[in-house]
């Protein structure tokens, strides 16, 4: 595409774009630590609300209005598979040496990241139109990994595989994602009336779990830092994802002429930071959330300056700039 070129591809990436993003998600996180401080207000009827009904209709609303075809929900379900595997496999390591709930919330972490609050206005910034819809592929297949396979690797942190796949089976977002199908399937259209009174939900969805963060950090303790948890946080997020992005692209490339916005927006996946949704689930499942609070508060602050670094050294080493 002559708009996107590989030398626009390097000099966008400037770490200014990226602060806007960062300035308004600590916002959020701000707001959360004073509603939980001055409003003793509780975070886990908000974590209760953004997973059964917030997320499921965000989820229901990007699948229509994306009109999904076939190559896209190809990639949805291919970054699904690639976030379960990762999970699974840092779930297996994991457990050898971490307690049974950071190892369960280490195994969640694994499979996802800031896609979508953080992710999305970066991609926004970096990528043409049919970039940001290929970027928004992904990270559907992301979000049906947190509120599937990532739900039940953190649930068997504490509940036995039964209790784990019953509270799995009463996730709305699953039936939300076959609803979506249904709809393309049929070829139904969502009445406009609806879909205005849905796009609220999309800004609420990253409102409400940026402040969750805000709310869980309001209660920590010296005591909940934990160095071993947040070290395998981070180890997970920037070290081995943008590995696993940078091997995708080029094993992509090696079979396929792979288009040079979906490699941007695989290897974006790959480099942004942990996903609020960690601190989410975990204050759903209660399994820690004040240690993955921690963890994905420093990693969003890292995140302007590893960003266009890692990059700038990815696109260099798949060709792409």
């Amino acid at each position: 595409m002559a708009a996107f070129d590989k030398g626009l591809a390097r000099t966008m990436i400037d770490p200014g774009a990226l602060m806007g993003p960062l300035w308004t998600l600590l916002a959020f996180v701000g707001l959360g630590w004073l509603a939980a401080r001055h409003l003793a207000v509780d975070p886990r009827p908000i974590a209760t609300l953004l997973i059964y009904l917030i997320a499921p209709l965000t989820f229901f609303r990007g699948l229509t209005l994306g009109g999904p075809t076939p190559g896209y929900l190809l990639l949805t379900l291919a970054l699904f598979a690639l976030a379960s595997l990762m999970a699974i496999l840092v779930n297996q390591v994991g457990k050898r040496f971490l307690p049974a709930q950071e190892s369960a919330l280490l195994a969640f972490s694994a499979g996802t990241g800031n896609t979508g609050y953080f992710g999305l206005p970066v991609a926004m910034v970096l990528l043409p139109p049919e970039g940001v819809t290929l970027y928004l592929f992904c990270v559907l297949g992301v979000t049906l990994y947190e509120f599937t396979v990532g739900f039940y690797l953190s649930a068997r942190g504490q509940f036995t595989v039964r209790q784990s796949l019953i509270k799995i089976t009463r996730l709305p977002l699953i039936y939300a994602f076959l609803a979506a199908l249904l709809f393309s399937g049929l070829g139904l259209t969502v009445p406009v009336a609806m879909m205005d009174g849905l796009a609220v939900f999309p800004a609420t969805y990253t409102l409400l779990g940026m402040m969750i963060i805000g709310m869980t950090l309001s209660r920590v303790s010296v005591r909940e830092f934990d160095g071993r948890f947040i070290s395998a946080c981070v180890a997970v997020r920037f070290g081995l994802w943008p590995l696993v992005a940078l091997l995708a692209v080029l094993g992509l490339q090696a079979f396929f002429s792979l288009p040079i916005e979906l490699a941007m927006a695989l290897l974006l996946v790959g480099v942004v930071p942990m996903a609020a949704n960690v601190v989410v689930v975990a204050m759903e499942l209660g399994i820690r959330p004040e240690k993955g609070a921690i963890a994905v508060l420093l990693t969003t602050l890292a995140a302007p300056l590893l960003i266009p670094f890692y990059l700038e050294g990815l696109i260099r080493l798949t060709g792409l700039g």
